[in-house]
């Protein structure tokens, strides 16, 4: 049998990236005859309050147990035929841990980003980790790496500088047993414009927030926030609910409209287009900016609608919000969308041979 430790950042069933891009595939790599054990850097404790302000004592005890645990965690690895490292060992710091698993110990480190974490993001939400990153690291982890995973074209040909070993696995949704309802669309009723994520891309709603201020006054709709933290806008069409795991596919088939607005830099290239996934997933109409992947998983008319600047955000959400068959059209083509090609089901043959 063979035996993968999985590292990453944070503890299991918490982050989105480490969700969908690794943790929905636990069971069917088990049924494989693999046994997978999860190693996170950071506690339950230390990643509640790690993105909160202040608290700093206790966020570098925290951070430096994780530290302690990933050396301790190197005298262990004789036992694993893989290691699949998302992101980075350590959210500090040099790759010191990555160089004496890979170079000195000889393990097959299977790397896995679904970001452009080269890039230095100095709007970290952390002002701790954010000082202490070292994103230049990548670089070398690409090149000490067995094989290289990433979730879209834009972070693989980045890899590929480094490492031949490079496979695009975009991030999937598990349409069998998670997001496997469809929304019912209505006509006559509030419009729910709708957007989920957490408070380190709360920021892509400025480009929203005037748009639907001007078609609020319009149509009765609102813009319904599925978030970690609310967000500081607080205007009467605004409703935040907070994310929660129980509720979240409920809560999401509550939007008539799903958004995901970004800006074009280098950093949002690196983006995986999860928002949107998850819309389509659930049959909801997706509206998006199409930077990057978003432009290549949503096709503008056919399963989905592209927005690039106030106006044509104001154009494409009042075309949903006065057709519901183009609602119910784009929603169940964004449906098929997902199932043939970003679902679990799709892709887990190409994951599991990550580990071949």
């Amino acid at each position: 049998m063979k035996k993968i430790a999985i590292i990453c950042p944070y503890p299991y069933d918490i982050a989105p990236g480490q969700r969908f891009r690794f943790e929905q595939y636990l069971d069917y790599l088990q049924a494989q005859g693999i046994e997978v054990l999860l190693f996170p850097f950071l506690d339950k404790q230390t990643n509640n309050i790690l993105y909160q302000s202040g608290k700093t004592s206790q966020k570098i005890l925290g951070v430096l147990k994780g530290v302690g645990k990933r050396f301790l965690l190197l005298f262990q690895l004789y036992q694993f035929d893989y290691l699949l490292v998302h992101r980075e060992a350590m959210l500090i710091g040099p790759p010191i841990w990555e160089w004496i698993a890979c170079r000195l110990l000889g393990k097959k480190m299977i790397l896995d980003f679904d970001d452009a974490i080269w890039i230095d993001k100095t709007a970290n939400n952390s002002k701790l980790i954010g000082k202490l990153r070292n994103p230049a690291k990548t670089a070398d982890l690409c090149k000490w790496a067995y094989k290289v995973s990433c979730g879209n074209e834009f972070l693989a040909n980045y890899a590929k500088q480094f490492n031949q070993q490079v496979i695009h696995l975009p991030t999937t949704i598990d349409t069998e047993n998670y997001h496997n309802k469809i929304k019912q669309h209505q006509a006559n009723k509030k419009i729910i414009i709708g957007w989920t994520g957490t408070i380190t891309t709360m920021l892509y709603l400025d480009i929203i927030y005037p748009v639907v201020a001007k078609l609020a006054q319009k149509y009765p709709i609102e813009l319904r926030i599925i978030a970690n933290r609310a967000p500081q806008n607080k205007a009467s069409f605004i409703k935040f609910v907070p994310w929660n795991k129980n509720s979240e596919i409920t809560d999401l088939l509550a939007f008539d409209i799903g958004i995901m607005p970004m800006m074009n830099t280098e950093w949002e290239k690196g983006k995986c287009g999860f928002k949107a996934l998850q819309y389509m997933a659930l049959g909801i109409p997706a509206v998006v900016s199409p930077s990057g992947v978003n432009g290549k998983i949503v096709v503008a008319e056919e399963n989905g609608l592209w927005a690039t600047s106030p106006e044509e955000w104001y154009t494409q959400l009042e075309r949903l919000i006065q057709e519901v068959s183009l609602r119910k059209k784009l929603g169940e083509a964004g449906r098929q969308t997902v199932i043939e090609k970003y679902s679990v089901l799709a892709q887990r043959s190409a994951y599991f041979k990550l580990f071949q």
